[in-house]
């Protein structure tokens, strides 16, 4: 057999493959839930930068992006989103353990742990300055200081 002909097979059969694993239902479940409650900001600019670099994984507002639908990185994305929406979800505050996420979370936003290397990639708005990663830090800190719950907790 020819290299040729070793490289044509190949090809074809990771095509095929490619277009399989299409057929595989995982990774399509792009929902919204609605936003039941939030928390309560420390300020309209904390809101922004979170919304900018954190609400894709980590509230019912996820933008999905046209990749999304097309495995394996369909996968991907909806893995790092329920995982996301589990750890922290910012549009259903109060239905948790959220005051401990929220403070863990400003730890890995201020160590550059979050948002994701490879989140970072494909939405290079979410990339925050030091003084926006500062800011949002202190803001996660704020709403997940026992006094922060408790105002998020009795506001109606």
């Amino acid at each position: 057999m020819t290299i040729r002909r070793v490289l044509f097979l190949v090809v074809a059969v990771l095509a095929a493959a490619f277009l399989l694993i299409q057929f595989i239902p995982y990774g399509r479940a792009h929902d919204n839930p609605p936003v039941i409650s939030e928390p309560n900001w420390d300020s309209p600019q904390t809101r922004e930068v979170a919304q900018r670099a954190c609400f894709d994984c980590h509230s019912n507002e996820t933008v999905w992006p046209w990749y999304s639908n097309i495995a394996p990185v369909s996968w991907l994305v909806q893995r790092d989103t329920d995982e996301g929406r589990l750890k922290i979800n910012f549009s259903e505050w109060g239905q948790g353990n959220e005051g401990e996420e929220a403070e863990e979370l400003s730890e890995s936003v201020m160590d550059g742990e979050m948002p994701m290397s490879a989140y970072l990639i494909t939405h290079p708005e979410a990339r925050l300055s030091d003084a926006e990663r500062v800011a949002l830090a202190g803001g996660l800190a704020a709403i997940g200081s026992p006094s922060g719950r408790d105002k998020s907790e009795h506001d109606d």
